[in-house]
């Protein structure tokens, strides 16, 4: 029986990645039912928002998509497809491996991190106030009565909820996914020394639900120090658990520890559905530049393969999941048939378009298979 996923190519050199992974997808063997939706802002003129009605009920009517990158169009007071997606289905795990590939230039080597970040509270909760406005002013007004504290009055202001149950079942989350993948650690990361009525909540509750997880060890880390840790020491680390603002630049972080966004898969899962995408953006000046050219500067597939790779996960199809990246590592391992930033030079003549190397992975998995 065939998985019925959403399937959103996205704009700029979105649909080029995206089709990279889903001809991967369906060279496992695996079978799908691709239901295809636009967004992003492409299609403003269509439907007069990047993110038509439609395409939430489609993720909703499934339960999975695979993603490519979206722009947000400038000026439309719209803040992000990617938010409204998550807010809209509730999607609160921010998924985002950090492993490193032989043969993908980094200054560090066998580094195998995951950051679970919180998705829908914090300061991407959304709720701001203008500088100037009536509100900011009478928010400014209200916090000098009850917390007796002044606030500039030019100043803009934006509002950090972080709650009990959104902690909650972030935290545990990032436990149950220690388990299910073997995985020894869980470090909870906050800035609770400064923030002690937010950070510290999250780290009140990170605490008590380790309690619930005695054969996984248990640690905290003040942000700034963890970042410093990360650079200095990453093989001490094993999953990282974040407020949703910590999460966002601690995974860029621990993706330029192995090669940067290009080799940097994500996943945004609620209870209901998941949603799956790379972390980089959808660089439109590159849109259609699918040439052998390595001035091109050719957008590399790997983390929207890799995702792909996620979600086979989600869906239980481990062993095609593992087959996707072993077949990555080894394309990349080989150095031959990868996009400009993959290779040693890359200025490299030979470097390859996406849809090359999707198709060297493709050939790679077909060369790995076990015979009969």
């Amino acid at each position: 029986m065939a998985y019925r996923i959403t399937f959103i190519p996205g704009d700029g050199a979105g649909p080029e990645v995206a089709q990279a992974a889903r001809r991967v997808l369906e060279a496992t063997g695996v079978q799908f039912e691709w239901e295809v939706q636009h967004a992003g802002a492409e299609v403003m003129d269509q439907y007069g928002t990047p993110l038509p009605d439609q395409v939430v009920e489609s993720i909703r009517r499934n339960g999975v998509a695979l993603k490519g990158p979206i722009t947000t169009p400038i000026g439309t007071g719209f803040r992000s497809v990617n938010v409204a997606l998550r807010k809209a289905l509730d999607l609160y795990v921010n998924l985002r491996p950090a492993k490193s590939y032989p043969g993908v230039r980094s200054r560090y080597q066998n580094i195998d991190l995951v950051v679970v970040r919180e998705n829908t509270e914090d300061l991407y909760a959304g709720i701001e106030f203008e500088k100037g406005s009536a509100q900011a002013g009478a928010l400014i007004d209200t916090i000098r009565k009850l917390a007796d504290k002044s606030i500039r009055p030019d100043s803009g202001i934006s509002i950090k909820p972080i709650s009990v149950e959104g902690t909650r079942r972030i935290v545990r989350w990032a436990f149950e996914f220690a388990r299910r993948q073997g995985r020894k650690k869980v470090t909870a990361v906050h800035k609770a020394n400064i923030m002690k009525y937010s950070d510290g909540l999250f780290l009140e509750v990170s605490r008590e639900v380790a309690g619930g997880y005695s054969d996984i060890e248990f640690e905290d880390r003040i942000v700034d120090n963890m970042a410093m840790q990360l650079v200095q020491k990453p093989e001490l680390y094993d999953i990282l658990v974040c407020p949703n603002l910590y999460g966002d630049i601690l995974s860029d972080l621990c993706a330029g520890l192995v090669g940067g966004l290009g080799v940097a898969p994500g996943a945004n899962i609620g209870d209901e559905s998941a949603l799956f995408e790379p972390v980089h953006g959808s660089a439109p000046k590159y849109k259609g530049l699918n040439k052998v050219n390595p001035t091109a500067n050719k957008v590399n597939p790997t983390a929207t393969i890799l995702s792909g790779m996620l979600l086979l996960r989600h869906l239980g199809e481990v062993e095609a999941a593992k087959r996707v990246e072993e077949a990555v590592a080894a394309v990349i391992a080989e150095g031959k048939f990868v996009t400009y930033d993959l290779k040693e030079d890359p200025s490299d003549p030979s470097a390859v378009g996406t849809r090359e190397m999707a198709d060297a992975i493709i050939a790679k998995m077909k060369e790995m298979a076990p015979a009969g």
